[in-house]
């Protein structure tokens, strides 16, 4: 399916909201597997990718993100259009999305912050903060994710960094991956959209595929919820 041919409400039907909670990650890579280019996602990204990008943050209750992506990245106040606002307001949604940032340092400025919740399972402290964002301290990312159900935001979209997204695929907490593959070979030397701690191989099923006149290639990936072992899929092929 080429996405030129979706208009935007066929292109939100394709990620639709869901009952209950869920985490849906997104993220950008190139087709040997880089998720950024001299260290941005920027070089990877493109018109349909964007469109994309923002039709997932227009579903979303809360937008997540590590500090180190969120620094690197430059992240800006969020900003949705008054068509999407209107979308989300007309569905009983807050008008913008809520900035979640991950952080154990709260080494955290600039516009963005302003509102922002902020989980750290560290003791630091940043009197800047204060009345500026809500600091949540937790137990661990999964208590994090808790908290931020318990106060009905649902529909949590994952925007990076791979430090984050290893993180939450160790606690088994990823129920979504929308990926979008970049024609573009990078070479070595780049991080891929994941890194942390090993953890036990989850079965994803893809749900769809779009492709699109520059070459980029759009999947959407559910988590099955029975895990898959090395036994089965681990096994070196010869």
């Amino acid at each position: 399916m080429r996405i030129e041919e979706l208009d935007d409400a066929e292109l939100a039907a394709l990620y639709p909201r869901v009952d209950r909670p869920w985490l849906r990650a997104n993220f950008v890579s190139s087709v040997d597997g880089a998720v950024a280019v001299e260290g941005l996602s920027a070089g990877l990204s493109g018109a349909v990718d964007k469109r994309v990008f923002r039709v997932l943050r227009m579903m979303c209750d809360a937008l997540l993100v590590g500090a180190g992506t969120f620094r690197a990245e430059n992240y800006r106040a969020l900003r949705l259009d008054e068509r999407r606002r209107a979308w989300r307001v007309e569905r009983g949604l807050t008008a913008y999305p809520q900035m979640v940032i991950v952080s154990s340092s709260l080494e955290l400025t600039g516009p963005a912050v302003d509102g922002a919740v902020i989980l750290t399972t560290g003791g630091a402290r940043n009197a800047a903060l204060e009345g500026v964002a809500e600091v949540v301290r937790c137990e661990s990312l999964a208590h994090g994710i808790a908290l931020l159900h318990e106060r009905g935001l649902g529909q949590i979209l994952c925007e990076g960094g791979p430090r984050l997204f290893g993180g939450l695929t160790t606690a088994d907490l990823v129920d979504e991956l929308c990926l979008t593959v970049s024609p573009l070979l990078v070479g070595p030397g780049a991080d891929r959209i994941v890194s942390g701690t090993p953890h036990p191989l989850r079965r994803m099923g893809l749900t769809h595929t779009l492709t699109s006149d520059d070459g980029m290639l759009m999947l959407r990936y559910v988590r099955l919820r029975d895990s898959v072992g090395p036994s089965e899929y681990g096994h070196r092929r010869e």
